[in-house]
């Protein structure tokens, strides 16, 4: 895993004592995630929005009071972050190193071994699997196919980890897509799919691409609140910009 990359939970400082330290902080956050719920609501808050306390215990399928305690265990952990807005309490996840962790982490886990039941979970899977976001940039069998796109064009180059090229730095800035400066998170990394079991880009280029792809109206946001549909004016822009074509992720 990469979360260090970010600031999070995950980060060591430059002041460890070591790994004994070190033990007991990895044995909490391990606890923190060891839950059912906890873990479904970490999940959840992969789209990267902020979800109310209500939201969540819907999703999971608990009470609010529970959802509540998971809650504030989560965000005394640090894995989540609070934001109040007038009367309500929204929470998201604290940073994108957090975010990185949570994919990372499902996608070691692998694929549940029970398949859907149902036509509605059915669809509901196979829609997350051909388009989603993960956190802020885009995954699945889209996102997949947009970074092998970039890497045969000259956009990007992962022979040593992902990197843009001049040529990627270029492409963005011609499609005025703006990178914003990037602090500690990197400008491009790769991110394990889940459900592709390959990388797709992430990293604040990752970002922009999918900011870039939202406001354009190229992919729409889906019955999950993760999972996307590409429109027709996207079809068009991944044929022309990449090549790909519905058939490729349909």
């Amino acid at each position: 895993m990469t979360a260090h990359d970010a600031t999070g939970p995950g980060t060591a400082d430059s002041g460890s004592a070591g790994p004994g330290a070190t033990g007991p902080r990895l044995a909490a956050l391990a606890a923190l995630l060891a839950d059912d719920t906890r873990a479904a609501i970490c999940l959840a808050l992969l789209d990267g929005r902020a979800w109310t306390a209500g939201e969540l215990a819907r999703h999971a399928g608990v009470a609010p009071s529970t959802a509540s305690g998971h809650l504030a265990r989560l965000t005394a952990g640090g894995l989540l972050v609070q934001e109040r807005q007038g009367r309500h309490r929204y929470v998201r996840l604290a940073d994108p190193g957090t975010a990185q962790l949570i994919e990372d982490l499902a996608a070691y886990a692998g694929p549940s071994p029970a398949a859907p039941r149902g036509l509605r979970a059915v669809s509901a899977g196979a829609a997350m699997a051909r388009a989603r976001t993960c956190y802020d940039h885009l995954a699945g069998r889209l996102g997949v196919l947009v970074t092998d796109a970039m890497d045969r064009l000259g956009l990007l180059q992962r022979s040593t980890g992902f990197a843009l090229t001049e040529a990627g730095l270029a492409w963005y800035a011609g499609h005025g897509i703006a990178l914003a400066p990037a602090g500690r998170r990197p400008l491009a990394r790769p991110c394990l799919d889940w459900t592709e079991r390959r990388p797709h880009l992430a990293g604040a280029a990752g970002a922009a691409l999918c900011r870039h792809v939202l406001e354009s109206g190229w992919c729409v946001r889906i019955g999950s609140r993760r999972a996307l549909r590409v429109t027709e004016d996207g079809q068009r822009a991944l044929e022309e910009l990449f090549g790909i074509v519905p058939g490729d992720f349909t």
